[in-house]
């Protein structure tokens, strides 16, 4: 018999598994509950609610107002539309509805009354009954509520001091507290811990995921190591990496001590035409190469090739995390503006302002790295390496934007989650760091997550047919980047993740020998589940959206041993120069002599090598590499403005971008969701009478239909009908100055003119234009316009169109005819 303090903790030990077992028996399992009509998690609390509220709705809900109820519980603040269906208490639960949104998503809270604005802290006072309140959000969304006149005012107050009080911002201890609001119930971790994981997706875990991945791309002369199985090599790195097949265990060991991190080249993903690419970190400094560390180290770095390398240097043009924070807070500031303090940039200066935040730069230069790299692996027969100093930031960004421009399969929803879960939760990317939940390292703090989300954004939108995932799904990611509750984002490695899960296994040292590994987490912790559960998150209404139709992707040519070269420069090079390694930095090749330490001639470095160096006689080889891909699609005599004849689709081609000004855009629909909410917070609107900034825009766009008559000889007379209101998402803000178009034009009427008498076809759109017809917009030179939100009105983005990376030193090549533009 236990007595005492035993039997204390005995009791405390059974008690979780005696009331599971009593609610088991009852059939009591881990439901919703409706109370006051909102679908409650299990084990959440409503805390205060107030009615007859009113929520502004975005452009993607459809603009105007709905009346509904709205909640506060210690988890949320959920809003519940009068007309909405009654919750089904059988349903599986849901973490946020359709007009929920997370306490730990709220930045700060701010209140309006009569003539005066105030932002509302949890040691606040109110003196006056508020009218509206605005919830500022992390992922920049901005939600507004106004109270009705009849709603009670003792209700306006109470709600309003439990949200300021409630949200409070993340420091250390709040975020398990907010996962123990949500999942911390009996019912709901028994429900987390039954949950059944995605098994369309690759989660990059095991051993033989890594060789699944394998087997898809063709990679033959590849295995998959367990070298690090119990992170003694590389904390930073997977258990499982894929490394040649001809270097054993015994000799990688001695490789991780030259690479910072022991992060040492590994696979990544191979080319149809055979190249294959990898990613390192930076050479260690002052470390003597032997011999055979020598061998083993260009073994490694060659792969399966054994004629060509090309290192990538990515620290010198991409920007560094401190950029990228600062660039995305001025982006966040110019976006939402500060209605508290009645800050806001003036109209006509607000491109020049979204300029100088420099993140549509950042963007492009991320884009345009990845196309040279792109480009490079379309030779085939070569290995290309990204270098980083630590490999865990910008080299995440390439080697993906790498694989969703030439592998079909990326661009799918199944397909991009097993992308980012290989290259970035498997690969080591500081997600529990760089997303700073605690706010307790903001020098550590970088959205370079989201700066990768927008990269694809632009991909999507330049080529829609290409992909099957749509902007929803990628909106969908980006805000549940700012939610604390998901296991992908809460870790910087997978060591960390196992320490949480309590999945460590052994590790042996000399002294002690085997031991279990400590973990770091309470068993009483909730378990948390991935972001790839979504509908945890979601409706099915909601997930319905992130994805489209797409054709059928053909499969894989096969290849001969993995190695299918058709282009007759790269055999001529390759064949030329084995061992050779180049350096790609800034749009030009070099071989400089330090690039491998052991080759240089530096003290307490092994200076022989068993390869021989490379020589700059053949960089121009490599350039023209770069340039194939536009030698291929514009032969002699056809330029961009000449539509080249169409083929067969490859879809395995590089889904190459346009990087010029007026084809980058800015992500409106997550960027400027909220702008105008908080330009018109206080001027309830429904959809029949639009914002006067609308209005200003379509009288704009009827002046610009009728100078295009006039302009064109035909009737100028308005038209005796009004023009219908145009739709929200084709909201046009032009400015009369610089001609720039703050949102995508819809598609205008052809103009009435009569087709030349000698032609009997109809002129389709990717065709030349007819002889009548005006000069195109993007065609004159005297007008310079910057279409920020899409492409200008009847030039969609066509797949002949594409963004050709060249050397800063190489030229267009002469005796052509024609000159590419770009």
């Amino acid at each position: 018999m236990l007595t005492g303090s035993k039997t204390t903790f005995k009791v405390r030990q059974m008690l979780p598994d005696i009331k599971e077992r009593m609610l088991s028996q009852s059939g009591v399992t881990a439901r919703s509950r409706d109370v006051f009509g909102l679908r409650c998690l299990p084990g959440e609390c409503v805390l205060q609610r107030a009615v007859m509220v009113r929520k502004k709705l975005s452009a993607r809900e459809g603009r105007g107002w709905v009346s509904g109820t709205l909640f506060c519980t210690h988890f949320r603040v959920a809003f519940v539309p009068q007309d909405s269906p009654k919750p089904d208490d059988n349903a599986d639960p849901v973490l946020l509805g359709d007009h929920d949104v997370a306490l730990a998503s709220i930045e700060k809270v701010v209140v309006v009354g009569p003539n005066r604005t105030k932002l509302v802290t949890p040691n606040s006072s109110l003196k006056f009954t508020p009218e509206e309140l605005v919830l500022y959000c992390k992922d920049l969304q901005v939600i507004c509520f106004l109270f009705d006149r009849l709603t009670p005012d003792a209700q306006v107050i109470e709600i309003t001091y439990t949200i300021a009080k409630t949200y409070q911002p993340l420091k250390p201890g709040s975020v398990l507290s907010f996962q123990n609001a949500a999942l911390g119930s009996v019912e709901m971790k028994q429900f987390l811990s039954n949950r059944r994981r995605n098994t369309h997706m690759n989660w990059f875990e095991s051993a033989s995921d890594w060789e699944q991945e394998l087997e898809r791309c063709g990679a033959t002369g590849w295995r998959v190591s367990s070298v690090n199985d119990r992170f003694e090599m590389s904390t930073s790195l997977p258990r499982s990496i894929v490394v040649p097949q001809k270097v054993f265990d015994t000799e990688l060991k001695k490789s991780f001590a030259h690479f910072n991190e022991g992060r040492i080249p590994r696979w990544c993903w191979r080319h149809p035409r055979g190249s294959d690419l990898l990613r390192m970190a930076s050479f260690q400094n002052n470390i003597y190469h032997e011999k055979d560390d020598i061998r083993n180290l260009e073994m490694i770095l060659f792969g399966c090739q054994s004629s060509l390398c090309v290192v990538v240097e990515l620290g010198e043009e991409l920007p560094s995390p401190a950029d990228i924070q600062l660039a995305h807070g001025r982006l966040r500031a110019l976006s939402l503006g500060d209605i508290s303090t009645s800050v806001s940039v003036p109209d006509d200066k607000w491109l020049s302002t979204l300029e100088s935040t420099r993140w549509l730069d950042y963007t492009r230069a991320c884009l345009r790295k990845a196309s040279e790299v792109a480009c490079l692996l379309r030779g085939g027969h070569l290995t290309v390496a990204l270098q980083e100093a630590d490999d865990r930031d910008m080299g995440c960004v390439v080697s993906s934007l790498v694989q969703v421009m030439c592998d079909p399969h990326c661009r799918t929803q199944h397909g991009f989650q097993s992308l980012v879960q290989k290259e970035w939760v498997m690969a080591g990317h500081r997600f529990y760091s760089r997303i700073n939940y605690h706010r307790d390292n903001d020098k550590e703090e970088a959205p370079v997550f989201l700066l990768f989300l927008d990269c694809v954004w632009q991909l999507l939108s330049q080529n829609p047919s290409r992909f099957q995932l749509t902007d929803d799904f990628l909106l969908a990611l980006h805000d549940s980047i700012h939610l604390p509750l998901f296991s992908s984002f809460l870790a910087n490695c997978q060591r960390e993740r196992c320490k949480r899960s309590q999945n460590l296994g052994q590790s042996y040292t000399p002294v002690n020998g085997w031991r279990d590994m400590e973990s770091s987490s309470d068993p009483s912790d909730p378990p948390l589940p991935s972001v790839w559960d979504w509908s945890l998150q979601y409706s099915k209404h909601r997930r319905d959206r992130f994805t489209q139709p797409v054709p059928p992707i053909p499969p894989l040519q096969p290849l001969l041993n993995g190695n299918l070269n058709t282009n007759p420069d790269t055999h001529r090079l390759t064949d030329s120069t084995p061992g050779s390694v180049f350096l790609l930095s800034r749009g030009v090749f070099s071989c400089p002599a330090n690039l491998l330490p052991w080759r240089s001639g530096s003290s307490g470095v092994y200076k022989k090598s068993h390869r021989r160096a490379a020589s700059s006689e053949n960089v121009p080889g490599l350039e023209r590499l770069l340039k194939a891909w536009a030698l291929a699609e514009f032969p002699q005599g056809l330029t961009r403005s000449t539509p080249a004849p169409q083929g067969p689709l490859d879809p395995y081609e590089p889904l190459l971008p346009l990087l010029m000004g007026p084809c980058m855009g800015l992500w409106k629909e997550c960027y400027l969701r909220g702008a105008l909410h908080a330009q018109a917070f206080s001027h309830p609107v429904s959809a029949n009478h639009p914002h006067p900034v609308e209005r200003l825009a379509r009288e704009v766009q009827q002046l610009e239909d009728q100078l295009a008559q006039v302009s064109t000889g035909t009737d100028p007379r308005p038209p005796t009908k009004m023009a219908e209101p145009r739709r929200a998402d084709t909201n046009l803000n032009q400015n009369t100055n610089n001609g720039t178009f703050l949102f995508p034009a819809a598609p205008r009427p052809a103009p009435r003119a009569a087709p030349p008498p000698t032609s009997t076809n109809h002129q389709t759109s990717r065709g030349p234009p007819p002889a009548s017809a005006p000069p195109s917009r993007l065609g004159h030179k005297d007008n310079k316009h910057t279409f920020l939100f899409g492409h200008p009105p009847g030039a969609e983005a066509r797949p002949d169109q594409r963004y050709y990376p060249a050397p800063n030193s190489a030229k267009p090549p002469k005796g052509s005819g024609s000159s590419i533009a770009s």
